[in-house]
This record gives structure tokens, C-alpha cells and sequence, in this order.
């Protein structure tokens, strides 16, 4: 008798779907917001990778225009490696060698400096474009000597480079999505994408030689 009575008793508790719609809510509603917040995560992402790149564009041009955000860039074109040395005035892509500069071959790089004028302009200006974790030292500026670019005693032309790394703190949503996908399902959590180094090179105009910007 009481072996029934038992069996009837689990029957009826296997049977019964009471609150079984708060279980299908919990599993669906997790999902849910795991997916909500990916979306929302690579969408932010995107973003942030758009603005950093208009904002080092915009870095880029700007510093073709103004005096060297970096020490030790020369103001002029004056030496030649020619017998002979043409005239100023002389195209540097006449023939090889017709202009040279200090440090042939090594470009000179630096971070970018708040004293620094051209790179705290810079830096005014894009900063309201990028992430809060990004600082004025997340921009990279190169000058590289182009024997293409000028004439004998113009202004120096070099080919200049800017480039500008998000740091990856910006991507604190994704380990808030890592951590709910591991409270969702036990799984064992993902690292968010890297930020990549956007970089944009330009001829220089005059480095701002010939009309100060």
C-alpha cells in the first residue's frame, strides 16, 4: 500500500509543470542577454575603431602642416650627396642623391608630449573623439626622409606618420558578456578583440615652414 501510495506521489510530481515557466524564463532570458550585450559589445567596438581612425586622419593631416611634433627634424633641405652640388631650388627627384638629410634612412620617431605644440593641438582637437582610458602618449609620430619629396634648400618634406593605439581597457563590456556567458552556461569565459594600431602616412607640406600653419 504504501509502496502505491509512493508511486502515485512521484507521478504526480513528474507529471506536474508548475513553475516550469520561471525555468524556461531563467534559460531564455540568460540567453537573451548574452546576446544583447554581444551586439551591443561589437557594436561599441566598431565605433571606437571608426572614431580612433577619423581621429588619426585628422592627426595626420594636422601634422603635415605644423613643426614637428618630434626633436631633431630638420627645418631645410640644404646638403646634396652630387660632386657637383645643384643649385637650390633644384627638384630632389632630378637624380639620385641630389638631396639628403641629417640621419639618412632612420626615421625619427617619438610619443606624443603635452609640451610639444603641434601634438598638444593635435590631441585637443581628437581627443573628445576617443575612449576615456586614451592618452596624449597613445600617439606615435614619424618622420622618414623621402628623396622624392622637396627641392634643394626648401623646407624639409619628409613622409609623415601617425599612428594611434586604443588601449584594450576600452573593452571592459566584454568581460562583463564573459562572465555572464559563464554564469549562462559553465562555460569557461572568452577574451574581447584587441584594438588595432591605426596608422596614416602623408607627404609633409612645408612642416609649416614657409606660412607658420
Amino acid at each position: 500500500m504504501t509502496r502505491g501510495v509512493e508511486h502515485k506521489r512521484w507521478a504526480r510530481f513528474w507529471a506536474d509543470e508548475g513553475g516550469a515557466a520561471m525555468v524556461e524564463f531563467a534559460i531564455v532570458s540568460a540567453v537573451f542577454f548574452l546576446a544583447f550585450f554581444q551586439l551591443l559589445g561589437f557594436g561599441l567596438f566598431a565605433s571606437t575603431n571608426l572614431m580612433a581612425e577619423k581621429a588619426t586622419q585628422m592627426a595626420a593631416r594636422t601634422a603635415v602642416v605644423r613643426p614637428a611634433a618630434c626633436a631633431g627634424v630638420p627645418a631645410r633641405i640644404t646638403s646634396s650627396d652630387l660632386a657637383e652640388p645643384p643649385r637650390f631650388g633644384t627638384n630632389c627627384r632630378t637624380a639620385a642623391g641630389t638631396c639628403t638629410a641629417p640621419n639618412l634612412g632612420v626615421p625619427i620617431t617619438c610619443v606624443g608630449d603635452a609640451d610639444n605644440m603641434t601634438a598638444n593641438e593635435i590631441w585637443t582637437r581628437i581627443a573628445p573623439m576617443l575612449p576615456a582610458e586614451t592618452a596624449i602618449d597613445d600617439l606615435q609620430f614619424t618622420y622618414t626622409f623621402d628623396p622624392n619629396l622637396g627641392y634643394l634648400g626648401g623646407p624639409y618634406t619628409p613622409m609623415v606618420t601617425v599612428e594611434l593605439t586604443v588601449p584594450n581597457e576600452t573593452t571592459e563590456l566584454f568581460a562583463l558578456i564573459s562572465r555572464l556567458a559563464v554564469n549562462a552556461g559553465g562555460g569557461t569565459g572568452f577574451a574581447g578583440p584587441d584594438y588595432r594600431t591605426i596608422s596614416i602616412s602623408l607627404p609633409a607640406e612645408d612642416l609649416a615652414a614657409g606660412t607658420d600653419g
